[in-house]
C-alpha cells in the first residue's frame, strides 16, 4: 500500500501539467456512478459516466487511467454506449477499447482509449457504460489464519473517480458478502447500509482527484484459482465434438497455518473450514454427454450431474477440502453433438463454442484453449472476440497420416465473462472423410492377403540344399531307430514271455504248456532278424547314422547273447523237470547261466537307455 500512494503522489505532480492540456477541458462528466462488487474474489466495477463536450472541436475517443496497482491485475475491460434511460447496447455492440499513451502523462498509470463509434460533437453528450474486472486485487489480512479463523481481506481504492476530466458529480457503492465490516476509511458523505458502503455524492472535482480508501472485511469464500488450464476440444466430423480440461487449481485466499482436524472440519464444517473450498460446478451444454472426472490416481467418484433442456450442471468435490495455500489437479471431460456447433457459411466449416472455463467460481491464470482440427483441414482462423496469443501445432492421432492441425490460443488472467462464443473457420472436403475409412479396408485386405499368401505358399529351403538333404537324411535315420527300438522292445517281451513259462513250470509242473511257450517264441524270434537286417543296413549306410551305428550293433550283439543263455535256461529247466530232478538240484543247475542273464539284460537296458536319447 505504500508503493501505491507513493505512485499516486506522482499523478498529483503530473496533475498540474495536464490541466493545461485544451483536449481534456473540452470534456466534463456531469455525472458519474461507481459501483464496485466485492461479494466474491473478483473484484468487479461498472461505471456509468455521463459525458459532455464543452469545447468547440469534436471529440472520437475518450481517456480512462487506471492506477499502476490496478492496472496490472486487468482481467477484462468493456465500454459500451446508453441509449436511453437505463437502457445499454449489447454486449455484441460494445465499442473498442485499446491501451493508450497520451503524451506528457505520467508513468504510474496506464491509459485506455475509448473509441466513439461516432464523434462527440460540440455541445452533444452521451452516457459511457465501462465495466472492469480486476483479480488478485484482494490482499489477505492477516495472510495465514487457523482452521477456526474467519478468512479477512483488505480492499485499496479511490473515493474519487481517477479522471482526466472535471466531474460535476459523482459517487461510489461497495457492495459487501454480508452486512460486516472489520473496518473502513471513514471520509465525508460515507454511509455504510446493510452490506452497502457508500462515499459522496461529491460533486465539482477537478481532474485527477484521488483519495484513498480501504476497506477490511471479511468473506469466506474460496479463492479457486486455476493457475493452469489447458482446454482441448476436437472435432470429429463422425458426429462429436470431444472436450478436455485439465485443471491445476490452487486457494489462493489466507493460508491455513496449524494443524488440519478432519472431525472438526466434519463436525462443524462452516465454522472451522468457512473458507475452504467443498465443491465446484460447472456448466455444460445442454446435451453434454460421456462426462468423466478424474485425476492422476484415477476416477473420482465425487461428483453429480443434473441437466435440463437448457444446461447440464456438472458439481465435482476434490479428494480433500482445499485450504488457503493448497492445491490440487484433475481433468474433467465431455462430448458434445456436432450439429450444435459445427456450421457451414460461404464454402467454409465453422465451430461456434464458448472460450473460456465453464465454471464461474474460477480464476485462471494461464488458459489454453486447443481447437484440434479433422485431418486435412485447410485454411483455418480463428475469431476470438478479444486479444489472444495464436500459434499452431500438428497432433498425430489414430491413423492419421500428416496429422491433424491444431489452433492453439492462449490467455493470461481469464475470468467468467471471458467465457464468450468464438469462432475456428476452416476448409474440409468430405472426401477426406472416407480417408480412415478405407486406409481400414485396405488394411484388413491386405492382412487376409497375407494369411491366403501364408498358407499357400511353400516356405521350406530349397529341395536341393545340402542343409535340407541332410535334413531328410537325419529324419530317415530317426524314423529308422524308432522302427529299430520297436524290433528290441518285442525281442524283450518274448524273453519275459519265455521267463514266466518256467515261473508257471515250477508252480504246475505242466512240462508240455511250457514247451510250447518255447516253440511259439522261437518260431517269433526266427522272424525278427529278418526284419533287422534291412534296418541295420541303412543305418550302416547313412552318414548320419555314424554316431549311433556302433551303439546298435553292440545292442543287436548283446540281445543274441541274451536269447541264446535264455534258451540254454530254459532248455535246462524243462529236462530236469523231465526226469524228476529236486528244486534245489534246479537251481544249482542254472544259477550261473541266470547270473549271466541278469548281466546282460542290464547291458542291453543300458544301450536302449543310450539310442533313444541320441
Amino acid at each position: 500500500m505504500k508503493r501505491i500512494r507513493s505512485d499516486l503522489s506522482l499523478v498529483f505532480i503530473f496533475a498540474f501539467f495536464v490541466l493545461f492540456s485544451t483536449g481534456f477541458s473540452d470534456l466534463v462528466i456531469s455525472k458519474l456512478d461507481r459501483q464496485i462488487d466485492l461479494s466474491s474474489p473478483v473484484v468487479r466495477t461498472t461505471i456509468s459516466l455521463k459525458i459532455e463536450n464543452n469545447g468547440a472541436n469534436s471529440v472520437s475517443e475518450i481517456l480512462l487511467p487506471f492506477p499502476e496497482h490496478q492496472a496490472k491485475n486487468f482481467a477484462f475491460l468493456s465500454a459500451k454506449i446508453s441509449e436511453g434511460k437505463r437502457k445499454t447496447k449489447d454486449s455484441s455492440d460494445s465499442i473498442p477499447v485499446a491501451i493508450a499513451t497520451p503524451e506528457g502523462m505520467p508513468p504510474a498509470m496506464t491509459w485506455y482509449s475509448v473509441s466513439l463509434p461516432k464523434e462527440l460533437v460540440k455541445g452533444g453528450s452521451l452516457t459511457l457504460e465501462v465495466k472492469a474486472v480486476f483479480t488478485n486485487i484482494l490482499r489477505p489480512f492477516p495472510e495465514k489464519v487457523t482452521q477456526a479463523d474467519v478468512q479477512l481481506v483488505a480492499f485499496q481504492e479511490s473515493a474519487h473517480f481517477l479522471s482526466p476530466y472535471r466531474v460535476k458529480f459523482q459517487s461510489l457503492a461497495i457492495k459487501l458478502p454480508e452486512p460486516k465490516i472489520e473496518s473502513y476509511t471513514k471520509l465525508e458523505n460515507t454511509k455504510f447500509s446493510g452490506s452497502e458502503l457508500k462515499y459522496g455524492p461529491y460533486e465539482n472535482l477537478p481532474p485527477f482527484s484521488y483519495s484513498t480508501v480501504v476497506v477490511h472485511y471479511a468473506i469466506n469464500k474460496p479463492f479457486a484459482v486455476a493457475q493452469e488450464l489447458v482446454r482441448e476440444i476436437e472435432i470429429s466430423h463422425w458426429g462429436n465434438v470431444q472436450i478436455t480440461e485439465q485443471y491445476n487449481l490452487v486457494h489462493a485466499g489466507a493460508e491455513l497455518t496449524g494443524e488440519f482436524s478432519r472431525l472438526d472440519y466434519q463436525a462443524r464444517p462452516h465454522v472451522r473450514g468457512a473458507s475452504a473450498l467443498r465443491n465446484l460446478v460447472a456448466k455444460l451444454p445442454a446435451r453434454a454427454h460421456s462426462i468423466y472426472y478424474r485425476d492422476e490416481i484415477g476416477n473420482i467418484s465425487t461428483s453429480n450431474v443434473w441437466s435440463d433442456s437448457a444446461k447440464t450442471l456438472l458439481e465435482i468435490e476434490p479428494r480433500y477440502p482445499m485450504f488457503g495455500g493448497w492445491k490440487t489437479a484433475f481433468t474433467i471431460g465431455y462430448g458434445l453433438p456436432l450439429r450444435d456447433f459445427l456450421f457451414q457459411s460461404e464454402g467454409k466449416r465453422f465451430l461456434n463454442i464458448t472460450f473460456g472455463c465453464p465454471m464461474s467460481d474460477v480464476v485462471i491464470e494461464n488458459l489454453t484453449v486447443k481447437v484440434v482440427l479433422p485431418e486435412g483441414s485447410k485454411e483455418f482462423t480463428a475469431s476470438v472476440p478479444f486479444p489472444v496469443k495464436q500459434s499452431q501445432e500438428i497432433k498425430f492421432s489414430h491413423l492419421d497420416i500428416i496429422g491433424r492441425p491444431v489452433i492453439v490460443l492462449e490467455k493470461t488472467n481469464a475470468v467468467p465473462e471471458h467465457n464468450q462464443h468464438f469462432q475456428v473457420y476452416y476448409k474440409f472436403s468430405n472426401l477426406s472423410l472416407l480417408s480412415e475409412p478405407s486406409m481400414l479396408i485396405f488394411g484388413f485386405f491386405l492382412f487376409f492377403v497375407a494369411c491366403v499368401v501364408y498358407t499357400h505358399a511353400d516356405f521350406t529351403i530349397s529341395k536341393t540344399s545340402p542343409s535340407y538333404l541332410a535334413k531328410l537324411q537325419w529324419d530317415e535315420v530317426q524314423t529308422t531307430i524308432q522302427q529299430f527300438l520297436s524290433i528290441m522292445n518285442r525281442c524283450l517281451i518274448l524273453h519275459d514271455k519265455l521267463e514266466a513259462s518256467l515261473r508257471d513250470l515250477s508252480r504246475t509242473g505242466d512240462v508240455q504248456a511250457c514247451k510250447a511257450a518255447r516253440k511259439s517264441a522261437d518260431s517269433l524270434l526266427k522272424e525278427l532278424p529278418k526284419e533287422l537286417k534291412p534296418l541295420l543296413s541303412f543305418l550302416q549306410s547313412s552318414p548320419q547314422a555314424v554316431q549311433i551305428t556302433p551303439k546298435v550293433e553292440e545292442l543287436i550283439t548283446k540281445e543274441r547273447e541274451l536269447q541264446e543263455k535264455l534258451m540254454l535256461k530254459h532248455s535246462t529247466v524243462v529236462e530236469a523237470f523231465e526226469k524228476k530232478s529236486g528244486a534245489r538240484d534246479i537251481d544249482s543247475r542254472v544259477a550261473a547261466v541266470q547270473q549271466k542273464i541278469t548281466l546282460l539284460r542290464q547291458e542291453v537296458d543300458d544301450l536302449l537307455e543310450v539310442i533313444d536319447e541320441i
